[in-house]
């Protein structure tokens, strides 16, 4: 692998002027087919497998012209203090909305709330239902439009008027992303190589990747169904490992090149060495993102494709473009201690970090060298702290609530919030999340009064406070019920009462010959919730044993891989508990700008173990490959710890604060989930780069000593050869000479 990735970082490197532009043309070409492209597909909420997925299929099916997913506007109205809803001026109010929306070409239905009995005991509240033919997507701009005028006129008249459900749903505001995340990975860069060339190449190929990747994504969105959220991910992604590629691959090159190697052996070593490391990094995050696949979800399955594609297209072109851009400006990356005369013209606030960063240097790698020393001598205590530390971050996940945060979650600013409030006080709690029984009666002899069997057993269960009148399809053998609870939606009561329904339903259904099946939003989220809890465990064994494998074949050992996984579920599990402590516990969430606490996304597990490990195994790749590189060039086990640190701990304490920044940028939006997902992998990043890999990793190495390099001579006379550290590339003498100036110029092989 080194021998080969070090042909082609030469190759790169002298042929420039064909590289650079032939990457330029991929992302022409890919751009050209991106303007052409369809538009991408709505995200698709389809979860195979489970009841509530089959009860809104059942729906579709039998009452067609209303998709049972379509759009829904809850009007809610309330009186002033001390009058009435059902007032004459309020009642007319009230009815000249629901005229207005009715005769939209979209709406499937619009209910005024006194012919439905939607008004509270108290008759202060009352709400207003409009169903639409359509998905909120498509609601066209004219429908929304009307139903904005109608609320305003009802408010005109005095009511207070709030909007809930999914037409008129506001988006969240948008924070700064991943434009935060460049800021702040230019100035990681900048205090780390002192240098404006150094700290730009690797934001420059970066966004060269998150280009394509998005270009390419777009192209294909018609053809494979991918979503914008597909995009979204790839360029969080793409961006994150795109910066930390080439940053390993330009520190490598700086490193050979203060050896004494010239600019093109240099550029050829690094992507031998750093190379190596890169692909079968990059090759870890694309087992864990195509892992997603098991989970049987194909909005999971498409986000994985997607991001994995961006992760190959980074890799390519850490390989090949930066090598050849380090071919155009062979001195300007390099510090200034190590450049040949050249002086390239900067500012002076730059000159002033470039000569802090140059003289700071050795003291900086004096104390990583210092904390590994002390580490070596030390194992078992900051062993124990360490697992400690994480383990006790981690006890929180044990009271772990999954769920979708709906209204709830949302401000107080927004009238989706002010919506759920006003019904929660005036119907109670459960009204916010009803449960919707479908009852198939094709099979019963009388499926009126099977029906209403259904309805009697569903007023009897303990927690349900009201039920709808069924509504029957033409035909007349399927009905829909509405039943509320007495809780509230993302309670464990309402859980413990749709187990209880379906618990239920085998007598009801033998005695009636009538199937009934619950979905609604709030069922649905148990049941996503309950299909992401027993998809992790499979999962967790897909992507952790496909990458103890591929680790093993780099490192060589059995101990080094079973290390890896065992610190990476430390992280996660600290990371997940962190996690629950904020969003669902509520300690410290109005510092994050969290307004409501709830249950944790149901998919927030699965993205953490999946993108947290492929990430978490780069710096295992990272750092151990220079320790192992130490080792197998004849240091002890100890030193070998030491010599790692020296040159790698910097980078890699960079590399990670680049995707933290690139991840907590996301934490400045306003939706809650997205803050989750921010707040959660910045966390995951953080314990494993500076606990697990600072702290637990040398810990465990200096402890087992050579031990941790053992494999049995059978599974090593087995395994295929594949040389990460660049063992391979010491053997042979390098050429003097360098043909960096000129293109077709051959020079000797430096390996062969």
């Amino acid at each position: 692998m080194a021998t080969f990735l070090h042909r082609v970082g030469r190759w790169a490197f002298r042929r420039r002027r064909v590289v650079v532009p032939a990457w330029v043309v991929v992302l022409a070409a890919v751009f050209l087919g991106a303007s052409g492209a369809s538009e991408a597909p709505d995200d698709s909420s389809s979860m195979p497998g489970i009841e509530s997925q089959q009860a809104f299929d059942l729906i579709n099916e039998r009452f067609p012209g209303a998709e049972a997913d379509g759009a829904e506007a809850r009007i809610v109205f309330v009186a002033d203090h001390g009058q009435h809803i059902t007032a004459a001026a309020n009642r007319a109010a009230i009815g000249d909305l629901v005229a207005a929306v009715a005769d939209g070409p979209q709406v499937a239905d619009a209910t005024s709330p006194f012919g439905t009995n939607a008004v509270s005991k108290d008759k202060s509240t009352a709400y207003a239902t409009v169903t639409y033919k359509v998905a909120s997507d498509d609601l066209t701009d004219a429908s929304k439009t009307d139903l904005t005028k109608a609320v305003e006129h009802a408010r005109d008249a005095g009511l207070t008027v709030e909007v809930g459900g999914s037409a008129l749903e506001t988006d969240a505001g948008e924070g700064l992303g991943e434009a935060l995340g460049v800021v702040v990975a230019a100035v990681v860069l900048l205090i780390t190589f002192g240098s404006l060339a150094a700290a730009g190449l690797p934001l420059l190929t970066a966004i060269l990747g998150v280009c394509v990747s998005l270009a390419g994504i777009t192209a294909v969105s018609s053809a494979f169904g991918f979503s914008s959220t597909v995009g979204e991910l790839a360029m969080m992604l793409g961006l994150a490992v795109g910066i930390d590629y080439s940053l390993f691959v330009v520190s490598r090159y700086r490193e050979e090149r203060s050896k004494g190697h010239q600019p093109q052996e240099a550029a050829a070593l690094a992507a031998g060495t750093a190379g190596s490391a890169v692909v079968f990094a990059g090759l870890t995050v694309v087992i864990a993102l195509l892992g997603l696949s098991v989970i049987g979800v194909p909005m999971l399955t498409k986000m994985g494709i997607g991001s994995a594609g961006a992760v190959v297209v980074a890799v390519l072109i850490a390989l090949t473009a930066v090598p050849a851009l380090l071919g155009f400006w062979p001195d300007a990356v390099l510090a200034r201690r190590d450049r040949k005369g050249v002086r390239p013209a900067r500012i002076k606030l730059f000159r002033r970090i470039g000569r802090t960063r140059t003289a700071g240097t050795s003291a900086k790698e004096a104390r990583g060298v210092r904390w590994a020393r002390f580490v070596v001598r030390r194992p078992l205590p900051v062993l124990l702290l360490s697992v400690i530390g994480l383990g006790a971050l981690a006890v929180p996940s044990l009271d772990l609530r999954m769920g979708m945060p709906g209204d709830e979650a949302k401000s107080t600013a927004t009238t989706e919030r002010r919506a759920y409030d006003d019904l929660a006080e005036g119907f109670g709690p459960g009204f916010n999340g009803p449960l919707t029984v479908v009852v198939d009666a094709r099979k019963a002899d009388d499926p009126k009064a099977a029906v209403s069997a259904v309805s009697a057993k569903l007023a009897a269960t303990k927690g349900v406070v009201s039920l709808s009148p069924a509504r029957f399809n033409e035909a007349k053998d399927t009905a829909v019920i509405s039943a509320v609870p007495s809780t509230a939606p993302t309670s464990r009561e309402t859980q413990d009462l749709v187990h209880t329904i379906r618990g239920g339903r085998s007598a009801v259904e033998s005695a009636t010959d009538a199937e009934f099946k619950v979905t609604g939003t709030t069922a649905l989220n148990i049941d996503v919730g309950q299909k992401m809890q027993d998809a992790l465990i499979p999962y967790l064994a897909v992507v952790v044993g496909l990458a103890f494998v591929l680790l093993m074949l780099v490192f060589r050992s059995i101990l080094v891989p079973l290390k890896a996984a065992l610190g990476f579920l430390l992280s996660v599990g600290a990371a997940l508990g962190a996690i629950v402590t904020v969003f669902q516990q509520g300690h410290g969430a109005g510092f994050f700008g969290v307004d409501e606490t709830g249950p944790i996304m149901s998919t927030m597990p699965i993205f953490l173990v999946g993108i947290v490990f492929g990430l978490a195994m780069d710096y295992q790749v990272f750092l151990v490959s220079r320790i192992r590189e130490a080792h197998i060039h004849g240091e002890g086990p100890g030193q070998a710890v030491v010599t790692g640190f020296r040159h790698s701990a910097q980078v890699v304490a960079a590399a990670a604060l680049i995707m933290m920044a690139v991840f907590g940028g996301f934490m400045t939006g306003g939706e809650s989930m997205v803050k989750m997902v921010g707040f959660g992998l910045a966390g995951a990043v953080f314990f494993d780069a500076f606990v697990v890999r600072m702290a637990f990793v040398p810990a465990v190495l200096a402890l087992l000593g050579k031990r941790a390099w053992w494999l049995p001579s059978w599974l090593d006379r087995l395994l295929p050869r594949v040389d990460v550290e660049g063992e391979a590339l010491t053997k042979h003498a390098h050429t003097p000479r360098d043909s960096s100036d000129n293109d077709d110029r051959r020079t000797p092989m430096t390996v062969v």
